[in-house]
């Protein structure tokens, strides 16, 4: 299991791997807050919520949960869980940009892939 203080440092490693131009007017920067957060679509509640693109009141920023990522990714060697974090900050950016440019793509595909997972329960 990984500290919080372990995990920030690996999301500021895969962070400053990235191109500056990604991170542009995310003026919240990237979060990383204690809890686990369990998703609100499953009622079984066995499905995490990882990390959230918000666009809000308080501006735009992407949160990552390292109770969650511990819950499902805790036990992964260092290069795995880079990796893990690697693609899950990949991600928000791309809900990032996405709503930039007016594009929802991802946000559909998301919302495709929880169907199909919730169906397969």
């Amino acid at each position: 299991m990984y500290t919080i203080d372990e995990i920030n440092d690996l999301l500021d490693e895969v962070a400053a791997d990235l191109p500056g131009e990604l991170f542009r007017d995310l003026n919240g920067g990237v979060c990383l807050l204690p809890e686990v957060k369990l998703s609100e679509a499953d009622p079984d509640g066995g499905l995490y919520t990882l990390g959230e693109y918000r666009r809000d009141q308080m501006g735009r920023y992407i949160v990552i949960y390292y109770g969650s990522v511990c819950a499902v990714h805790g036990d992964a060697p260092r290069d795995v869980m880079r990796e893990k974090l690697r693609k899950l900050l990949g991600h928000e950016l791309t809900h990032h940009l996405e709503s930039l440019s007016g594009e929802r793509d991802l946000e559909i595909e998301d919302r495709r892939n929880l169907a199909e997972y919730l169906r397969g329960k």
